[in-house]
């Protein structure tokens, strides 16, 4: 349970939007949110990296947020684009993917896309791990797989030196932080085309189609930073979760609008 400084410490909602944006102007990979760690007890960085920052309300506030921001602005521009390119989801209505949107990509992605902005030197072997089994998919030995090399990572087998010992080497990473940063939110964004026909759509279009993805990386980024690859992980399923369930309510409830949506 966490104790009473903890709760005293925690920064508001609109405090955390404003770190945030901050953030965004100056990315580092120093600094973790006042109160992130839950009460007295001693926890080693493996353990504090996956569950340390989880608070579900707040992470449910930033759901909320995304949101309404991809509902609003950038869902409508990356409709508009879509209908402009002629290029269309790949979702089939009537098999909607619960599993692999709540649980296996929330998982995959962030480790693929977003562990190694904390463990640099790890992830020269991690990534490249991670990002072949996103592109494989959760089949019986790609599983077998991801077990394997999070068993490897949280043992710290493989790592390529002792960054936080190396101060050349974090002296390095924190000034060119805020490229890997971005090229993670874009990495993860462009990733998201696959989800479409993108058809005769030109080239300078395609971005605007994975606006949402990309403002989502950028705050799942933070949250990683700030929280913990725990966090990001649920939070990545929360934000998933919003569009299927709407999804599934229009198909469920409203039938002949799904089949003009298609």
């Amino acid at each position: 349970m966490p104790n009473k400084s903890d709760v005293r410490n925690r920064p508001s909602f609109l405090r955390e939007m404003r770190d945030f944006v901050r953030f965004l102007r100056h990315p580092t990979p120093s600094g973790r949110l006042a109160g992130r760690v839950s009460g007295a007890r001693s926890i080693d960085g493996w353990q504090a990296d996956w569950f340390a920052g989880i608070r579900l309300t707040r992470l449910l506030q930033w759901a909320l947020a995304l949101w309404a921001i991809n509902l609003f602005v950038t869902g409508p521009l990356a409709v508009t684009a879509a209908s402009a390119g002629g290029s269309v989801h790949r979702m089939d209505l009537n098999n909607l993917p619960w599993l692999t949107a709540l649980l296996w990509a929330p998982l995959v992605e962030e480790l693929a896309f977003r562990y190694g902005l904390r463990r640099p030197l790890q992830a020269l072997w991690f990534v490249p791990l991670m990002l072949f089994i996103v592109v494989m998919g959760p089949k019986g030995w790609i599983i077998g797989l991801l077990v394997l090399v999070i068993f490897l990572a949280w043992r710290g087998v493989l790592n390529a030196g002792p960054y936080m010992g190396d101060t050349q080497w974090r002296r390095d990473y924190s000034q060119r932080f805020g490229w890997a940063f971005h090229l993670s939110a874009l990495g993860f964004a462009g990733m998201h085309l696959n989800n479409f026909n993108l058809g005769a759509m030109p080239y300078w279009m395609m971005p605007a189609l994975v606006l949402p993805q990309y403002l989502t990386g950028l705050v799942l980024g933070w949250i990683r930073m700030r929280r913990g690859i725990g966090a990001a992980v649920v939070l990545h399923g929360m934000f998933n979760a919003g569009p299927l369930l709407l999804v599934w309510l229009i198909v469920t409830y409203a039938p002949e609008a799904a089949k003009l949506a298609q």
